[in-house]
This record gives structure tokens, C-alpha cells and sequence, in this order.
């Protein structure tokens, strides 16, 4: 392993931030730092992955054992493309963060950091809950931009 790369965290994306989804570009700004795809994966935990707020952001609920085993996107990252995820998800206000397991695709097995809401409204458990996702052009979500960026999880939660 190179000196750069024991430098760099691992980091397992789910929702926006995947390749082909309206986030994908914050990963790919050299001016947000570095960031190389490492491979696809899942979480070995189970969680539940839903997609609420009026403006349609997944959200991946701290409520272990309950829904699936997420798909998603494991990238290596510098500190500073680290610090901008941050910024992204809010952390530590809205979003918290915390190292899981991760398997690739080819069974190897990865410690990643991943974003999750801790604390939520229980009608959150009652939407459907995803394995991966998928933005889409029914419910599209909203970039930042065009949207209250102090959103909370309480806010309108339908569609």
C-alpha cells in the first residue's frame, strides 16, 4: 500500500453521492479533494434506507436489524474530501457518522465510515424500505440549491 493511500478513509455511499445520481459530483470536484472509487458493496448490518422529506433525500435510519442490507459505493477519500462530506450531510447535526462493515462484491470485507440519522420520527419506519437507491424522475430529489438548507427530519414528511 502506498504512503497516499494509508492515508485516505473509506467511505460507503448509499444515496446521492453514487456514481449517476445528482450528488455523484461532489465526489468528483478536485476543489472537494480526493476521492477513488474503490468498488460496490453492502452493509452486512441491516438498516432501514428510506426516501422522505418533500424533497425526496434517502436517509438511512440508526435502527439496526430492521430492513435490508444496503447497496451502495465504497470510496477511498482524503481529509479534506472527508471534511466536504461532511459539510454535505450536515454532520454532526443532522446526520451522524460511524465505521461499518461493508462486503464487496467479490466477499472481501471493508471497514467504511457511512452517514445515518440517529434521531428521527418513527413514521420514518413506515415508509418503504430500500435496498438501494435510485433518484428518480416521479419523486426527484432536491438539490441544496433549490431547497431550505435547514431541513429538519420532522419536516413534511410526504411527498
Amino acid at each position: 500500500m502506498s504512503k497516499l493511500s494509508a492515508e485516505l478513509l473509506k467511505v460507503f455511499v448509499y444515496g446521492t453521492l453514487k456514481r449517476g445520481e445528482p450528488n455523484h459530483h461532489w465526489l468528483t470536484r478536485n476543489e472537494n479533494g480526493i476521492a477513488r472509487f474503490v468498488g460496490e458493496g453492502m452493509t452486512v448490518e441491516r438498516f432501514p434506507l428510506v426516501v422522505g422529506t418533500r424533497y425526496n433525500i434517502p436517509f438511512l435510519l440508526d435502527k439496526r436489524g430492521t430492513g435490508n442490507n444496503i447497496k451502495g459505493e465504497i470510496y477511498e477519500v482524503d481529509e479534506k474530501m472527508f471534511a466536504n462530506l461532511d459539510i454535505l450531510e450536515d454532520y454532526p447535526v443532522y446526520y451522524d457518522r460511524e465505521i461499518q462493515t461493508i462486503t464487496l462484491n467479490n466477499n472481501e470485507s471493508v471497514q467504511c465510515w457511512l452517514y445515518l440519522i440517529r434521531t428521527f420520527p418513527e413514521k420514518l419506519l413506515q415508509k418503504e424500505h430500500l435496498a438501494a437507491y435510485h433518484n428518480t424522475k416521479e419523486k426527484p430529489y432536491r438539490e441544496r440549491s433549490e431547497r431550505d438548507i435547514n431541513i429538519k427530519a420532522t419536516d413534511d414528511l410526504s411527498y
